[in-house]
Formats: structure tokens, sequence, C-alpha cells
């Protein structure tokens, strides 16, 4: 099938603040979803999939080996390195050509010889014969018999609550199904706390589970009244406390409950204040409260469990440093942030709060943080450290004498050698005069007069920063001459809270012009020339992708739109799809104001189609998807096949099996990402 498929035009519109929307592909939006069924809706997604495998198929060979290279850039009989929690050492491993993990422990007394190493969860037999496997949420009960865990088995992210007794090997006849959120058990391994996703896919409450007892006699602890408003259960790093705090992207509220009793009466910290987030660690009975109630850098506070409300501060918010995070440790505690948008963490002993040690990292752009820390009395640290041009480093940090050990490095089969690459942090002006960070990695000998390939990544939603970390898949690209850039543009929060303001709700466009006036700038530097770029975005990084090849189509050589957000007006407007009430405080709700109604229509990728040229596309969704439903990226190409007036390629491929994630296991994503370089590298006409 060479023919793109020409997706039938119906009749629909409707009016809204006076206004009136045309949406001949409406249709594509099964009526019945989650389940679909229509017949018409999967004739037209089966013929987009068989016009991309015949386009791709003569690509198959450079596919295939981009993929191999990939795949031969993993250690496949890969190990973690084993971590302490009570009386036990916890570790994960795969095995050769194991798409999932398996999880282990044995005694910390015990010898390292493997005599006495348990298997407490096999992923692998799990998956077995499943299309789509994904292991969420996975805790062992403080006495260290009960293991709980939750799996979705077809990408909807409606997990499915699994016990096992760890002391015989058998599963509990305790089930659990729609599950969204952790597991925290109660202190005495009796039973733990969860939360169900509602009809609407959202979670709205807390329940305790006592082992044995029927699901339908679990006692529900919270219940949220707000529809845009998600619950979510954790514990204190002391572990005496559960966590229950309910909040969408600009409010939070946090209640406490004694993890010895939780059916005592929840302890509200503060009440939810509009456009106040917070959230709480507790040490030796203080709470320690992370907010920005005074400033979007975020300040610590401290409060006695007798009075939660009553803060007082500890640490005032700095100009310069944007505090992410605290985490409570016996001895000390762990303040972490970033600085001109580079990780920082901070050890602070608890007699002298004001007096911070920051861990020293060796290169001027860098990913770092905490790694896997679950007891409270730690003296020694597990720190995970990586950078554009350095795999994946596991260190052990000594608090008291700072010193770093190195414990495991990311291991590349295939061979790399990091002297082959260069990395730097850039930054380029906006229009509007902002210097925007740009992380950029290229080959050594990569030409500087503009004839060089470039790949530009970015995100710029919902506070999410991209880290400048390593990628394996990424080495095929350079290996064949690119440059890989990522703009930290606003909308995201790389350079603190201000910076992710700047680019949400009236300040929206920023996001997008950020991304545009980076690629002219690494085009004025001599990085590449309009046409040599091609970009990547997901999900709302895909609203980006939408919005500039609208707005300049020229600029871009491949365009890779993975489950894009791209039907935002029409998203919004509805408020019975699982995430849109929560999603209000980050777009605005355009069904009770106009300005945020004409606001989103004036940038909605969907709606801003129109009739010009635009650059090869490559578009993928997944039927399962909650989070970007199908029909978005489906109707989005339709109506791009309608009016664009190039003879470019324009491919949507829809994973039937799948959801927001694309195709699980370690392998078969790699698959994917080869036919998007496949693709790239077809366009760019970058010899293989």
């Amino acid at each position: 099938m060479t023919i793109p498929p020409v997706a039938e035009r119906r009749p629909h519109s409707f009016t809204t603040h006076g206004i009136t929307i045309e949406d001949p592909y409406a249709w594509i939006r099964d009526p019945g979803y989650p389940d679909v069924t229509d017949k018409d809706v999967l004739a037209y997604l089966a013929a987009e999939n068989a016009y991309y495998e015949s386009v791709m198929g003569p690509h198959k060979a450079l596919t295939d080996r981009l993929y191999e290279e990939m795949k031969g850039r993993i250690k496949e009989d890969d190990s973690s390195v084993p971590q302490k929690d009570g009386d036990w050492l916890y570790w994960t491993s795969f095995e050769t050509g194991g798409e999932y993990r398996k999880w282990w422990r044995r005694p910390v007394a015990a010898k390292d010889d493997g005599s006495d190493d348990v298997l407490i969860l096999d992923e692998p037999a799990l998956a077995e014969g499943k299309e789509y496997f994904r292991l969420g949420a996975i805790s062992v009960s403080e006495d260290g018999r009960y293991l709980a865990y939750a799996i979705d088995d077809n990408g909807s992210e409606r997990f499915e609550v699994r016990v096992k007794d760890l002391e015989s090997g058998e599963h509990l006849p305790d089930v659990i199904p729609g599950m969204l959120s952790e597991i925290v058990w109660t202190s005495d391994s009796t039973g733990f706390l969860y939360g169900l996703a509602n009809e609407q896919w959202r979670t709205d409450n807390v329940r305790y589970h006592r082992l044995g007892t029927p699901i339908a006699d679990d006692i529900e602890l919270f219940k949220e009244a707000d529809e845009g408003f998600r619950v979510g259960v954790s514990e204190t790093s002391s572990r005496k406390w559960i966590v229950i705090a309910s909040g969408d992207h600009v409010t939070s509220e946090v209640w406490l409950l004694p993890a010895n009793d939780p059916l005592a009466p929840p302890l509200l910290v503060s009440a939810r204040k509009a456009g106040r987030e917070y959230d709480v660690d507790e040490h030796d009975g203080t709470l320690f409260i992370h907010t920005n109630d005074t400033d979007p850098n975020f300040r610590l506070c401290t409060a006695s469990l007798a009075a939660p409300g009553d803060w007082s501060e500890l640490i005032a918010p700095s100009r310069d440093f944007y505090m992410t995070g605290i985490e409570c440790f016996k001895d000390f505690f762990i303040v972490d942030g970033r600085e001109e948008g580079l990780d920082q963490i901070e050890i602070r002993r608890y007699e002298t709060p004001l007096v911070a040690r920051r861990i020293a990292f060796p290169e001027a752009s860098y990913d770092a943080g905490l790694g896997n820390n679950p007891e409270y009395d730690m003296s020694v640290l597990r720190v995970g450290y990586e950078s554009m041009v350095t795999p994946g480093t596991e260190y052990d940090y000594d608090v008291a004498t700072g010193d770093l050990t190195t414990l495991k490095v990311q291991e590349i089969p295939s061979g790399y050698d990091a002297d082959r690459y260069r990395t730097e942090r850039l930054k380029i002006a906006a229009r509007d005069g902002t210097e925007v960070p740009v992380s950029i990695v290229y080959p050594k000998d990569f030409p500087r007069d503009g004839s060089g390939p470039l790949f530009l990544y970015a995100y710029g939603a919902y506070g999410y920063a991209i880290p400048p970390g390593f990628s394996t898949g990424r080495l095929s690209l350079l290996d064949r001459g690119f440059a890989y850039a990522i703009a930290h543009i606003r909308g995201g929060d790389d350079l603190g809270q201000q910076w992710y303001l700047d680019g949400k709700l009236d300040k929206r466009a920023n996001t997008f012009n950020d991304f545009v006036d980076v690629a002219k700038g690494l085009v004025a530097d001599g990085w590449t020339s309009a046409g040599r770029i091609a970009i990547a975005g997901r999900s709302a990084g895909g609203e980006l992708m939408g919005a500039v090849v609208n707005s300049d189509p020229e600029l871009w050589g491949a365009v890779i739109a993975d489950v894009p957000f791209v039907d935002v007006l029409n998203t919004m407007l509805d408020g019975d799809l699982p995430l849109t009430p929560g999603e209000w405080p980050e777009w605005g709700n355009p069904i009770e104001d106009k300005a945020a109604f004409e606001r989103i229509r004036g940038y909605s990728p969907y709606d801003q189609v129109k009739a010009q040229a635009y650059p090869p596309m490559f578009i993928s969704g997944g039927l399962n998807d909650p989070r970007v439903t199908y029909w978005e990226p489906a109707k989005w190409a339709a109506k791009l096949r309608s009016v664009k007036t190039d003879d470019n390629v324009l491919l949507l491929k829809t994973n039937m099996g799948a959801g927001h994630g694309g195709k699980s296991g370690r392998f078969e994503s790699l698959r994917e990402a080869a036919e998007e370089h496949a693709f790239v590298l077809w366009q760019l006409g970058v010899a293989d």
C-alpha cells in the first residue's frame, strides 16, 4: 500500500462562547472509548498502519542495523548493585535476551556466592505470552515476609495488585484490580494502603486492605471531592507516618496517618490554598515542609506534630538555588535542587541546618541525584551520576568523609570511547531576550560550517526538566555525524519554578518561541542549517512539535511526534476525559473562560493546521493510552493529509496493544527507537 489513506470527512461542529468549530474528523473518537470497537475507526487505524509498513519496508535493513547497534550497547546479563533494607539485600537482574527484570534478595549476613539468593519476583514469567507488560508499584512488608506488587498487561495503566508470601513462595488470594497508586504497608505488616482508579481514571481515594480479608471489605480512609485533584499515598523516611497527598498541578494538601494505626483520624498538615504546593517529611517528631508559599524557588519550614499548620522558616528561599525536594535521615537531611539548571545535592545536619555541604561533580553539564536509599539510619548514600558523554555511574557517598566510591559504571558491550565526543552547555537568546540553556553533544570533528545534521529535543511543560543525561541509542546518530541538542525551554522547571510559570497559561507561546529561537540560534552559530534539523517531542512535547511545524515548517528536515497532545482545545473542553479537570490549571479552562478558549484555540496544533508545506513527519499513538488518547494523533494526521500542500512523507503508527509509553520490554522499545532513527536518517539523506 503506497497510497496514503484518506480519512473520510464527516460533518460535525460545536459552538462555544459564540464561536462555531468545524471538526470533520471527530468520528475517529470511538464513542465507546475506552473500548474501541467501531469498525470504521479500526479500519482507518489499520490502513494507516499498513501504509506505515509499506513506506518503512524498504528501510527495514537500516532499521535492523540500528536496532542491532542499540541492542549491542546494552549489557544483556546485567544486574543492579545490591542495597540493604532491613535484614535483606535487594537487587534486580536481567538475563541474556530477557526483556524484563528478575527481583532478588538474600540475607545481609549471607555469603555472596549465590547459595542464599532468593528470587522474589519473576517479571519474565509474569510477562510470558503478553504483548505488553509493565510492573508498577512494588513493596515488601516491614517484617520482610510479604511482597505486594502491581502489574499492567495492556498499557491502560489500570494495575492489578497481587501479594506473594516470600516464606512459602505462594501467592495469597488477595487480588485487587483497577489500582493506580503506590503501595504502603502498615508497620505491623498485616495490611497496606493503596488507591483505586475511578471510572475517569483518576485516583481520588486511599483504601486500607488487610491481608486475608475480602477486597469488598477494604476500608476507604480518604476520599477527594475535587475532580481536578489526584490522591497519592507514600510514607515518611522514618516510616512512622503514612502520607496522603492530594493535589493538582498548582495546589496540594497533605494528611498524615500513624503507620502503626491506619484507622486513626488523619492529621491534616495544612488546608489547601490555591496556588500553594507543599510536601512533608518527618524527623524525630518534627515535620519538614518543602513549600512554594512565599517564593517559586521554594523554602523549607518546620512544624510540630501538635501544631502542623504553624510553620517556621528553616531555610529561606534563594534567588539562585531552586529547592526541588528534601529527604530526612536519622542524623542529617538532604536538600535537592538546581543552580543554573544543574543538579545539586546538599547534606545538612539537624544541629547546624544552615550549613550545607554539596557533593561535587566533575563536569560542566550533568544529571545527578540520590539513588535508592531505603533506610532511615544511613551513613553512606547511594548517588547516581551521568552526563551526555559519561555513562550512568553509581556511587556510594560517605556522609562523614565526603568520599565517593564508584560501585558501577554502565557497561557498553560493543564499546564506547568518550573521547570521540564533546559536550557543551550553550545559551541562546529567545526573541524576548531571555537566554535559553541548550545542552549539546557532538562528534569531536563535527563541522561548524552549517553543513552538519542536528537532532533537537525538548519537552517544555508541567515543570518537568529534561536532564542532560547519557543515552546509548543517541550514539547511533552521533556516529553518523549528528549533533544532538536538548533545548531547556520555558514550561519546564530547568531554571526554577518561575521558568515553568513563564511557559504556561497565557505565557504558553514562550515555550514554542523558545524552541524555534534555539533552532535559529544554532543555525546562526554554524551548528546546522534550516532543513537539516530533525526534531522530536513526546506527549506535551508532541504538542510542541505540532505548534512549531505550523509556525516554522521550513526549519525542520524531519519531525518525530510521539503520542502527541495535539487536539488541545477539544480535550480541554471535555471534562469527562480522565485527565482534563486536573489539566485546567496547566492550560486553562476553555469551558468557563473565553480568553482561555481563544488562547488554546490559537495554538492547538490540530486546530491550527493550514494549507502549507509541512516537513516529513512520523507520528505515533497508542490505542490504550489513557493520557493522550489515540484519536489525537489520528485526527491530526488525517487533517494534515487533507490540507498540506507538499509531497513529504507523513506516517501514523498506532500501537494497537500499548499505551502512553509505547511497547514494553527493554528490546522491543529499542525497535521503536530504531524505526524513528531510520526515518530521520532517510529524510535528512544521511548515508548509513
